[in-house]
């Protein structure tokens, strides 16, 4: 082999294994530059939702922490009085009296304890003990929101006529397309006139498919028919309405085990949740009725709706923390995008977020 021919296939080794380093370098930079860009795209969706759950809270937020702050004032002592005034503060916020004891009993206890003398130093420790709550809480430990593991994940949701069914029906089916995921929605409140033709509007905004039939018919038949079709046309995400009745338990209880009983058929461990879901506005009332409906149903999540349009936001505190049923989603407006996953830490924030700007105003007056 002549000098030439030697050389020439040493350069093309040479540029062979430059270009193959600048191939893999390439390769590394654009795997970095996409994730980059999802972090991003993920800091940015959790930005969005931080602050549409602030603004949601703003009446609780103006209602509660304005009344703490009022109590709380710079150089006022801490005494038995004010800890008086602090539990009723936190009774008419809705945050219940059974919650509101544990926070006052461990309020108590950590002064006592650390030695705290001035009553503003007692907004911080109030944060930390709800915080404390909502973390040790079945809310807290979720599994990413919207992952499907086993498909179709088959949600059914129940609730009280009023509270919101329908359009969080609309709204969860929207962040689930949102999350990339194929939904089918089934249209089982064959009771109540109109149920359908609001669901379907709702299925129109999401961009989903709906079953349904004609008011009156068997609810299991068109959950039924809507799991059926889900594992033929391969959904990921299947949500079932159904009739808002709790006056007659008896029925109530009888149409949901009938539904699940139905869909075990196609699929063995259907429904994958139930979802119930209440109503901010009513306060307490909410609790009652959670109660009422673990009696009949094994609820797996709870969605409240409606929390922008109530000063007694306080009481996603209770339900967390007596109901042991995780809150999964919040309703915080009207929009198709205004239903958030609960995030306890993202809450108690959202909630306390003004406390310095108050506090600055107030000092310069």
């Amino acid at each position: 082999m002549g000098f030439f021919q030697k050389l020439k296939e040493k350069v093309t080794q040479q540029v062979d294994k430059v270009t193959e380093q600048v191939e893999k370098a390439s390769e590394r930079i654009s795997e970095a530059v996409s994730t980059a860009v999802e972090k991003t795209t993920e800091a940015v969706k959790t930005a969005i939702g931080f602050e549409k759950i602030k603004e949601g809270l703003s009446k609780t937020r103006k209602s509660f922490v304005d009344k703490l702050q009022s109590v709380l004032r710079v150089g006022r002592k801490i005494d038995d009085d004010l800890i008086d005034e602090i539990e009723e503060i936190l009774i008419t916020a809705d945050i219940g009296v059974d919650t509101t004891d544990q926070i006052i009993k461990n309020l108590r206890m950590r002064v006592k304890k650390e030695g705290f003398e001035n009553a503003e130093d007692l907004y911080a420790l109030l944060k930390d003990e709800i915080k404390d709550i909502l973390i040790k809480s079945p809310s807290s430990s979720l599994d990413a929101v919207y992952d499907t593991t086993e498909k179709p994940h088959v949600i059914l949701v129940i609730g009280v006529n009023g509270v919101g069914k329908t359009t969080t029906i609309g709204k969860l089916a929207y962040n689930y397309r949102q999350a990339g995921k194929s939904v089918i929605i089934g249209a089982a409140d064959t009771f109540r006139a109109a149920a359908n033709e609001q669901l379907e509007i709702w299925a129109e905004r999401a961009d989903v498919e709906i079953i349904q039939q004609k008011q009156g018919a068997d609810p299991a038949a068109v959950a039924y028919d809507t799991l059926n079709a889900a594992i033929n046309r391969e959904k990921e995400v299947v949500i079932i309405d159904t009739a808002g009745r709790l006056h007659n338990k008896t029925n109530l209880m009888a149409e949901l085990e009938k539904i699940s009983r139905v869909m075990k058929k196609l699929k063995e461990n259907a429904p994958s949740d139930v979802f119930l879901v209440l109503d901010a506005t009513t306060g307490q009332n909410a609790i009652q009725q959670a109660k009422e409906f673990m009696k009949v149903a094994g609820i797996t999540g709870i969605v409240l709706t409606k929390l922008d349009g109530t000063a007694k936001g306080g009481v996603v505190i209770p339900i967390a923390n007596e109901l042991k049923i995780p809150v999964r989603y919040i309703g915080v407006g009207e929009k198709i995008d205004d239903l958030q996953a609960f995030v306890p830490e993202q809450f108690i924030d959202a909630l306390f977020e003004d406390k310095s700007k108050t506090i600055e105003i107030k000092e310069e007056d």
